[in-house]
């Protein structure tokens, strides 16, 4: 099991990243348009660097539903490795089993 402020912490940014979106989006479009003038781009590049860091989707992790494991996730499931492989062997994940030969 993860460490829980870690998971919370991973919580938060995706609280923070859903929330400031569209906010980001629009200065984003408005820094790269080349039809605007050199200062409202700027501006719209200063106006981007005051949005909070947490709220960028790059910061966030992809975390197991499960545990919180950070790594070996598979995005389909949200899950680990580790937990996939248990629930597919206990027949919850429908149509995975488990191979044998």
């Amino acid at each position: 099991m993860a460490k829980k402020s870690a998971i919370e912490r991973n919580i938060k940014r995706e609280r923070l990243a859903k929330k400031y979106a569209s906010k980001r989006a629009r200065l984003k479009a408005a820094a790269k348009d080349e039809t605007l003038s050199p200062e409202e781009r700027f501006n719209a590049r200063l106006k981007l660097a005051e949005i909070p860091r947490n709220a960028a989707p790059v910061r966030q992790r992809l975390r197991c539903g499960l545990s919180g494991r950070p790594r070996g996730n598979y995005r389909k499931f949200k899950l680990s490795r580790i937990a996939v492989r248990e629930l597919a062997s206990a027949g919850q994940i429908p149509g995975m089993v488990k191979s044998s030969w």
